[in-house]
């Protein structure tokens, strides 16, 4: 018997179509399918009034996490992606202006010794990963070496941490890659040609835009909140010494809409920031992500919709069928540990796109609500926001044959459960 979402509807309030996405230190780094701060800080008055722990399990570059600590609540994160921890971790990091100024000015004179002191044999040591010269110019990989060298010898962790996240996005710009995608492509030989970067000049305008961000941040966060930054994959469980059960007044999260390499590659857009970071295995992470490694055997889940749908792709693709199937099974895993920590009467809200698979839509949303009822959840709510400002593609090849396209999310679904 197929159990109907109630409470499921459209509010155009929740679009936010003309707001400031980029307040605070939300302005610090371009990442794949960010939730928006106007929808966690709604979500956080809404349901989170009065909460003192709030927990992402998800948590990406800390959207969710800044707007806690502004409203006066510790938070929690966790991700797999080093990429992603370090900015979650820079953008809830207070810094004293006067200190971060004094930095500045030192990196700015540096800069300027560089550009225009006629100093010309600074020598380096470049680094070698897979394909650097596939994606670098030889002059973009020395000017990367110099920066990365004068932020390794910052030894205030968190400044460093604050020019790091400039480097990494200074990486992304300065690299061949095609502007807009998520996977690395590699730009056209024709605009290979006229390929100059000004690197130092990007990592400054970074660094700029950061400080007016974190500013802002510090201006706000006028409390003693606190927020730690895990990597802990919550498909295996959580550690009871980081969150302990029924310790979470709300879960606020955006979980991956899919796995990472046929959704949103999650993996590939942060690759070679993490290789110049140094973090091991930066070309792995997507196969360490939710549903990473396909099983080899598809089973029921016991649960109606999400089986029903999983049979009709397997008709259509047995291996696309279980790429869905090994997403699903670590999702449920994931809710089911999730499910642990949080307090009776608190709340469990999960910001979820509905991919389309071999032209079926698989239902995410009414998935997760059955997935907490049976985690002992009850439905509060489903609220249906169209994505003006969400960077996603809105179609892509579902089955890979050039010009043959899909809509992907267009619409999030908000889905709000309470613990009974």
């Amino acid at each position: 018997m197929e159990i109907v979402i109630e409470k499921k509807y459209f509010d155009d309030s929740w679009n936010f179509e003309n707001a400031n996405t980029k307040r605070l230190t939300h302005c610090f780094h371009s990442y794949p399918a960010m939730m928006i701060p106007q929808v966690a800080a709604r979500i956080i008055e809404t349901y989170g009034k009065n909460a003192k722990l709030l927990f992402d399990p998800y948590c990406g570059t800390g959207t969710s996490l800044v707007e806690a600590n502004i409203r006066n609540i510790d938070a929690v994160g966790t991700d797999l992606n080093p990429l992603a921890r370090l900015i979650a971790k820079a953008k809830t990091t207070p810094i004293e202006i006067k200190k971060l100024n004094i930095f500045l000015k030192e990196f700015n004179d540096f800069i300027f010794s560089l550009q225009f002191s006629g100093k010309k044999d600074y020598s380096v040591i470049l680094p070698k990963f897979h394909n650097i010269d596939y994606w670098f110019t030889k002059d973009v990989q020395i000017k990367l070496t110099i920066l990365k060298e004068y932020i390794d010898n910052i030894e205030d962790e968190s400044i460093k941490r604050f020019f790091y996240v400039a480097f990494s996005e200074t990486v992304r710009d300065s690299s061949l890659t095609r502007n807009g995608e998520f996977k690395l492509y590699r730009i056209s030989e024709k605009k290979l040609n006229n390929f100059t970067p000004d690197v130092y000049g990007i990592m400054v305008n970074k660094l700029i835009r950061n400080k007016t961000g974190l500013m802002e941040f510090v201006q706000e966060k006028k409390n003693n909140s606190s927020t730690h930054i895990h990597s802990f994959n919550t498909v295996f469980g959580i550690p009871e010494n980081i969150v302990s059960k029924d310790s979470v007044d709300i879960i606020l999260t955006s979980p991956p809409y899919g796995d990472s390499r046929t959704t949103v590659a999650y993996g590939q857009f942060s690759r070679l920031a993490n290789q110049w970071l140094g973090f091991s295995e930066a070309s792995k992470i997507d196969n360490k992500l939710m549903g990473g490694k396909r099983n080899i055997t598809i089973k029921k889940f016991g649960i109606s919709i999400l089986d029903d749908i999983i049979e009709k792709i397997e008709h259509k693709d047995k291996n696309r069928a279980k790429d869905v199937y090994s997403f699903y099974y670590d999702y449920l895993s994931s809710i089911n540990n999730i499910s642990k920590v949080v307090k009776k009467s608190g709340y469990a809200c999960f910001v979820v796109g509905n991919r389309r698979v071999k032209g079926f839509t698989l239902p995410t949303d009414e998935i997760t609500v059955e997935i907490f009822r049976k985690n002992g959840f009850e439905h509060i709510e489903t609220i249906i926001r169209k994505i003006p400002n969400k960077r996603m593609p809105l179609k892509n090849s579902p089955t890979n044959k050039v010009g043959e396209k899909d809509t992907t999310m267009n619409y999030e679904y908000i889905v709000v459960m309470q613990k009974i």
